[in-house]
């Protein structure tokens, strides 16, 4: 059995800044397709569905995008350890990695799939959905929980070609199944009038149909390296990916559900505040863009170099990073602030909601500049598989700063969306502080236990 790929890219050598700025983009562009999912599925519910169904969309989609970056976190130990093999030119381990992470995301797919079917209700009122948009949240939920093997196959294909310097392939499935969504949308809402459960059924097919044309597409590249029909087992790869990738799916799984909490804490409020919020929170997921882009294109990047011995490089390119994400931070945060309203309504008409986002984007604003350097840092972490600490400073900022401030600000008399925004930069800041005093310790323990490495 044999799977086609391009050849792999070597980051060990060359410019750092195009190469890094090559291998960025398309992995930006996937990352801007990939949120146009629930962009679509919000402008779409708002400008044909109705006014309950954007906070169903908006609830539901946080569950599932809480699934999504779980599988994610798991994926990037795949990423890095392929990348890792080859810094240190050890390519016959690729295809025991494939193998391996096959069997271990079947599995893992198909129990999230049966929580997510059989608890869908309970998962909606746990996330306090309005009493008015209840069965409209469990409707999107089961349906794209029962198309959660196709969000796994996704990730997991995506993660191997990253893994491989390729960030060109994945840009191409994320755009088809990105073409279909919105043909989806316009012809179950807008045509059939099928609501929130439209907007799933079209997310869904989106992702089946992107994995299917993936592996057709994926038939056709060269290959460094040969999958075999034994390699397709639990092998002593699995261990070394779970502990890579646990420590990330945890942060992300515990991060997202933190920001299940938020959207709890909001949907409390009012309609007009939870459907403000959802506005805000499709925004947000283009404003971080940037910063997602940098943390996934960083951590191949300094796998590869880390492996090659290459310290110095590695650092090199954590700092470059840290100036693109802040340069192009900058006009982000000046957007969120004085073009908040515009940006709104794109997704929807109502004067209510478009205030409430534009209220939230105001206290949000920093976040893109200061998550820029937080990103940069995880990247270079995540490169030299210190997820463990990515994990406990992830925790930290969400559960010490980001989430007892929202609380805070939404239970005051007077309590804003502006004022709730403000917790992300603020957390974020906490988290510098913290990735700060870590590299500090990390570099001197590199220069005494690693002596060999570029320093």
């Amino acid at each position: 059995m044999r799977i086609f790929m391009s050849t792999a890219t070597d980051f060990t050598e060359g410019r750092i800044f195009p190469k890094l700025i090559k291998f960025m983009l398309p992995i930006l562009g996937a990352l801007v397709l990939q949120a146009m999912y629930g962009a679509v599925d919000i402008l779409v519910v708002g400008q044909f569905g109705t006014s309950e169904g954007i906070s169903a969309v908006s609830t539901g989609s946080n569950l599932v995008n809480m699934v999504t970056f779980t599988a994610a976190g798991f994926t990037m130990g795949v990423t890095i350890l392929m990348g890792r093999y080859i810094g240190e030119k050890r390519q016959d381990r690729l295809g025991r990695v494939i193998g391996g992470a096959i069997c271990f995301f079947l599995v893992l797919s198909l129990v999230i799939t049966a929580v997510m079917l059989i608890f869908a209700r309970q998962l909606a009122q746990l996330m306090q959905a309005p009493a008015e948009a209840l069965d409209s949240t469990v409707t999107y939920v089961m349906i794209c929980g029962g198309g959660i093997l196709f969000i796994m196959a996704y990730n997991f294909i995506s993660s191997i070609f990253r893994g491989l310097g390729n960030s060109r392939l994945p840009l191409i499935f994320v755009g088809i199944a990105c073409a279909v969504n919105v043909v989806g949308d316009l012809l179950f809402v807008a045509v059939f009038r099928m609501n929130v459960a439209g907007a799933a059924l079209a997310t869904v097919m989106a992702q089946a149909v992107s994995v299917v044309l993936s592996i057709l597409i994926i038939r056709n590249q060269k290959l460094p390296f040969t999958l075999k029909r034994e390699d397709i087992r639990f092998n002593e790869e699995v261990p070394r990916i779970i502990k890579v990738g646990a420590p990330i799916a945890v942060q992300e799984l515990l991060t997202q559900l933190s920001f299940l909490a938020l959207c709890a804490f909001i949907n409390k409020l009012g309609i007009a505040q939870s459907s403000g919020y959802g506005v805000a929170n499709k925004l947000v997921a283009f404003i971080m863009l940037v910063p997602s882009s940098l943390m996934q294109s960083l951590a191949s990047f300094v796998a590869q170099n880390f492996g090659a011995g290459k310290e110095k490089r590695a650092r090199q390119t954590m700092l470059c990073g840290m100036a693109i994400g802040c340069t192009v931070g900058v006009v982000i945060s000046l957007l969120a602030v004085f073009a908040g309203d515009y940006m709104s309504m794109i997704f929807t008409p109502e004067p209510a909601y478009i205030e409430q986002s534009a209220a939230y984007l105001l206290g949000f604003s920093l976040e893109p500049i200061v998550t820029s350097i937080l990103f940069s840092f995880i990247g270079y972490f995540n490169g030299h598989s210190q997820t463990l600490f990515v994990m406990i400073q992830g925790l930290s900022q969400t559960f010490l700063v980001r989430l007892p401030m929202s609380y805070i600000m939404s239970i005051q008399p007077d309590a804003s969306l502006t004022m709730i925004g403000l917790a992300a930069p603020s957390a974020t800041i906490f988290g510098i502080i913290l990735n700060l005093v870590y590299f500090i310790w990390y570099s001197k323990k590199l220069r005494r236990t690693q002596p060999e490495l570029e320093h």
